[in-house]
Order: C-alpha cells, then structure tokens, then sequence
C-alpha cells in the first residue's frame, strides 16, 4: 500500500492509512458476520456479541477521526489528549476482535486478519506519537 501520497483530506501519515485500511476492513468483516450472527437462538434470544459488529465499525471510524484531530491540532495538551484516545480505541478494537471469535460464524476467521493489522498500526503508532 501506499502510505505518503496526495490525500484529498490533506492526511499523508501512514497511521491515518493505516486506519482507513482497518476500517474498511472492519465495515467487510461486519457485514459479513451479520447475517450469520442476526437469527435467534433456540431460547428465541438473539447472539450478544452481534453488538461487536457494531462496535468494530464504530471504533474504527472514530480511530480515524482521533488521529486527523491529533495531526491537526495546534495545543500539544490536545493532541495527547487525542492520542490517549486513539490508544484506548485501539485496545477496544483488539478486545470487540477477541470477543468476537467466540462467535458462531465463518467469519469469525477473518478477525485473525483484523488483529493482525492492529498490531500492525500499534507499531506505527508508536512512531506517530513520537512525531507530534
């Protein structure tokens, strides 16, 4: 992939990137696992953890607005403050990714995928953090 290009939004950090390829990610791994997780049970309940589909969209979706009000940010406290948050995001994604393996869905294998890049945006996390 290809990290430092023109971006119309006028992000070119490799973690913004990062962050867009986990949401997509999330968005495909969410509408796959859906449909799978949506009947109900026979206690006529519906599966808990389809709340974790949601949750992966929206954590990922908010990754990516943490990270453009960090890079954008003029105060230093704010952008830490925004960096906490995409610290704490990031752990929430890993533990949505946990929870949903115990899902009864053939999905659930794509996770394997979705953990891997966030260990991936870890590390490239680190060095952006470094970088503000």
């Amino acid at each position: 992939m290809k990290y430092f290009s023109n971006n119309p939004h006028g992000r070119n950090s490799a973690l913004y990137f990062k962050a867009q390829e986990i949401m997509q990610i999330s968005r495909r791994i969410s509408d796959y696992l859906i449909p799978d997780m949506a009947s109900l049970n026979e206690n006529g309940h519906e599966d808990k953890r389809i709340y974790f589909t949601g949750d992966i969209v929206r954590n990922s979706h908010n990754l990516m607005l943490n990270i453009d009000k960090a890079e954008t940010e003029f105060f230093q406290d704010s952008r830490m403050k925004y960096v906490a948050s995409v610290n704490r995001l990031t752990d929430r994604l890993y533990k949505s990714c946990e929870k949903l393996e115990y899902a009864s869905s053939n999905g659930r294998d794509f996770l394997l995928i979705l953990r891997k890049e966030l260990q991936k945006f870890r590390k490239l996390q680190r060095v952006w953090r470094l970088s503000l």
